[in-house]
């Protein structure tokens, strides 16, 4: 196990309300809520937006961001946009989050040409996670180890094969029915830190984190610093 756990929060506003308005505000609050509890990364990932209104609320959740830094130079939490490598650049996100079946992580750093990206890969199995390292990614989130609330008919995929992708040489995070009682199990297993959804939008983040210290991460903030704007 290693030095400090990762945490990534993967957004889903729809869970917030039941109008478009109250949903956005309720989001932009998780965000800022996640930025001061020390969350590692915060993926946006609305996929039923059009790109017009993905736009916008990337747009609001960078200017919020930015605004949390400026007050605490402390803060180092990453945006990542899900799959959108064309908006993630237009807004200024910290990177991108690609699907499986995406462009490649070597492919976004080109064209990527302000500053280096954070490159994040969903991967299924230990190959996946190969290919994303070999092709430059910065880490992969590795799903479902428990079970995929949104795809009950994804097959989990396990400790063995979550352990099997953690020698991979980027960071590996455990995605998949993630909860406090069985994250010590995904970081005993190699597992650089921990994504989730419901985990962080249905508590008080703050008391998550608080409730994983002693968990860890041999690629801390020092990662992340580097690829600050």
């Amino acid at each position: 196990m290693h030095d400090r756990c990762l945490l990534y929060y993967i957004t889903d506003r729809t869970a917030f309300g039941v109008d478009e308005a109250t949903r956005r505000e309720s989001l932009l609050e998780k965000i800022t809520e996640a930025a001061l509890a020390g969350v590692d990364y915060i993926q946006l990932r609305e996929r039923d937006l059009s790109t017009r209104e993905l736009e916008l609320l990337a747009r609001k959740s960078v200017a919020l961001l930015n605004d949390l830094r400026a007050e605490n130079r402390e803060l180092k939490t990453a945006l990542l946009i899900n799959s959108r490598t064309d908006i993630a650049i237009s807004v200024g996100a910290d990177g991108v989050h690609l699907r499986s079946d995406d462009i490649s992580p070597r492919e976004v750093t080109t064209i990527w040409t302000k500053r280096s990206p954070i490159v994040g890969v969903s991967c299924h199995s230990p190959e996946e996670v190969s290919r994303a390292a070999e092709n430059d990614a910065t880490l992969a989130v590795f799903a479902p180890v428990f079970e995929k609330n949104y795809a009950p008919r994804t097959p989990p995929r396990g400790l063995a094969q979550l352990s099997e992708a953690c020698t991979a040489k980027i960071p590996v995070l455990a995605l998949g029915g993630i909860t406090l009682e069985n994250a010590r199990s995904c970081l005993d297993a190699g597992a650089a830190g921990i994504a989730a959804i419901r985990l962080f939008q249905e508590n008080s983040i703050a008391g998550i984190v608080a409730a994983l210290p002693q968990f860890g991460s041999r690629y801390g903030s020092e990662m992340i610093s580097q690829h600050q704007p």
